[in-house]
């Protein structure tokens, strides 16, 4: 009777395989380490080693007598009791919950008037649209400082010449609001942009079935248009929501210009900036930047895991 042999992965009837198989193996393993090495290396440069260096730094604390020494968590329970990082978390929250619903509804309704193919000359509308985010967030903060003034700005100009009393959005309390103006004219664009290219990928064919079926314009944007597009939808949300928390460059330069309605802080991001460069206090910023970016993360966690429930 004649015994077949099995090949195994060690080779016939368990042997070893042969030593150029074990060789050539080896070298399809390292194969793909290669492709994505430099990645990688570029990754832990500029990603991992920053996170796991703020957490080095915020499990110390530097004292003028005493020197550094290691506290643990002493830093989160001292930034979680500190009623001024909260003060600016609250602060962020409402300009979340206002600015952003607002920004990417203009977004979407440009977006659908682009895509409606009624609208006149819709390309130059669409790049005006799309062009102040190409302004950079420090040169539109000082524009828009500069027409916000009731010296020699617009608003000035407006009551001059119908002799109102404007007051200036950056020196009185709706400093928040005027700071959301502007983060909403910079970033209609970008949101607008993410909309109608995923418009554009929706099939025609559905419309016209649409319309055969005699649903109007609205029918057809509440049923098909918005639910296509709803992972763009989700995606711009959570972008936007990152961008909230992350609000800096706008209340950073118009600090100078109301410095008793935009403390140091206004904004997480500016608390740990202040306390970083102006207060030397590097182990409580790091730890209060630890602690924004949990929270981020965590908002925008729960935001895409809703957004992939609706979707599915």
């Amino acid at each position: 009777m004649t015994t077949t042999s099995i090949t195994t992965g060690r080779g016939l009837a368990g042997q070893p395989p042969p030593r150029g198989v074990r060789t050539r193996r080896t070298r399809r393993s390292w194969t793909g380490w290669k492709f994505v090495g430099p990645f990688m290396a570029v990754f832990t440069l500029v990603f991992l080693a920053p996170i796991a260096y703020s957490v080095y730094l915020s499990l110390f604390r530097t004292q003028l007598v005493g020197g550094t020494t290691f506290v643990g968590l002493d830093n989160y329970v001292a930034a979680f009791q500190d009623p001024q990082f909260w003060s600016g978390v609250a602060r962020v929250g409402l300009f979340l919950l206002i600015q952003v619903p607002i920004m990417l509804g203009i977004a979407l309704l440009v977006a659908l008037a682009i895509d409606s193919g009624r609208l006149y000359g819709k390309n130059f509308f669409r790049i005006s649209i799309f062009m102040p985010y190409a302004v950079p967030g420090v040169v539109a903060a000082l524009m828009w400082g500069f027409m916000y003034g009731t010296r020699f700005g617009l608003i000035g100009n407006i009551n001059d010449a119908f002799g109102t009393s404007i007051p200036d959005p950056i020196t009185s309390s709706f400093v928040l609001a005027a700071i959301g103006n502007i983060v909403t004219w910079e970033f209609v664009g970008y949101n607008m942009l993410i909309f109608f290219a995923a418009l554009r990928v929706v099939p025609h064919s559905l419309y016209e079935a649409a319309e055969i079926d005699g649903a109007g314009q609205w029918r057809i944007i509440t049923a098909i248009k918005i639910p296509a597009i709803r992972g763009a939808l989700v995606i711009a949300t959570i972008f936007s929501i990152i961008g909230s928390f992350q609000l800096f460059n706008e209340p950073s330069i118009l600090q100078s210009l109301s410095p008793n309605y935009i403390t140091t802080y206004f904004t997480p991001n500016l608390y740990a900036y202040s306390l970083s460069f102006s207060g030397q206090q590097y182990n409580y910023a790091a730890t209060v930047a630890i602690i924004m970016g949990l929270l981020t993360m965590l908002v925008a966690y729960v935001v895409q895991l809703r957004g992939m429930r609706k979707e599915a």
